[in-house]
């Protein structure tokens, strides 16, 4: 009886360990299709701030082509999917496709579009509120202050649309820490484009002023530049 447990458990194991490396290999697989699809995705926003927008759209459709991929190699093998990298790989190529319309003026895609998840997109947009500072501040620093409060006012839709998800980490992927982080760089950033702006009407109101004195009579002076008194 011994000698046929051993049988058993031998074939049991043998197929429990094929299925191991099936699913080894095809996670190994995934997460190297992931990794490049966060690499492009960084690369992509990095090529939107330059300005270098056809450099970004070639870097997301590869991105996109990728995510299929992973789909095709994870497709037996739904709990490796889950598991969390795709989830990642998913949000970082949305907040790419996201900052790139949103900076272009451009419609949002759809999370369906793209071919994310619902919870990857919503903290992609989180994510690509911290992109929108970056280039507002840029924005800033070359005086298009008009620019960084429409900016800004999108950022705050976007984040009153994510907080009107109030579901649990487990469904949202951690959302409502992913607002909390969106809250203080919108903060942040209204702090900065105020400053911006009070610069801007200070320098209006010293060059106004400064007009304004040229025009008026200057009394002689002395060579110490001390007005003289009038005789």
């Amino acid at each position: 009886m011994s000698a046929r447990v051993v049988e058993e458990l031998k074939a049991i194991c043998d197929h429990i360990r094929q299925d191991f490396e099936a699913k080894d290999a095809a996670r190994e697989r995934g997460l190297s299709l992931c990794r490049e699809v966060i690499r492009n995705s960084a690369n992509a926003i990095r090529s939107v701030h330059r300005g270098e927008y056809e450099d970004a759209l070639a870097l997301m459709q590869q991105s996109a082509q990728l995510l299929r991929e992973v789909d095709e190699v994870l497709r037996d093998h739904p709990d490796v999917h889950y598991a969390g990298f795709v989830h990642d790989s998913q949000k970082e190529h949305a907040e790419a496709h996201q900052t790139y319309a949103l900076i272009r003026g451009e419609a949002l895609p759809t999370p369906d579009a793209l071919g994310v998840g619902y919870a990857a997109y919503l903290n992609a947009l989180g994510e690509a509120v911290g992109e929108l500072r970056r280039h507002v501040l840029d924005r800033v620093r070359h005086n298009d202050v008009a620019w960084g409060e429409q900016m800004l006012a999108i950022m705050d839709e976007i984040y009153y649309a994510m907080v009107s998800f109030d579901y649990p980490a487990a469904i949202s992927g951690g959302l409502k820490r992913t607002a909390d982080v969106t809250r203080s760089l919108i903060e942040r950033t209204r702090g900065d484009v105020t400053n911006a702006i009070r610069q801007q009407q200070l320098e209006a109101a010293l060059a106004k002023l400064e007009a304004r004195l040229r025009d008026l009579p200057h009394p002689p002076m002395d060579l110490r530049g001390i007005a003289l008194p009038d005789k």
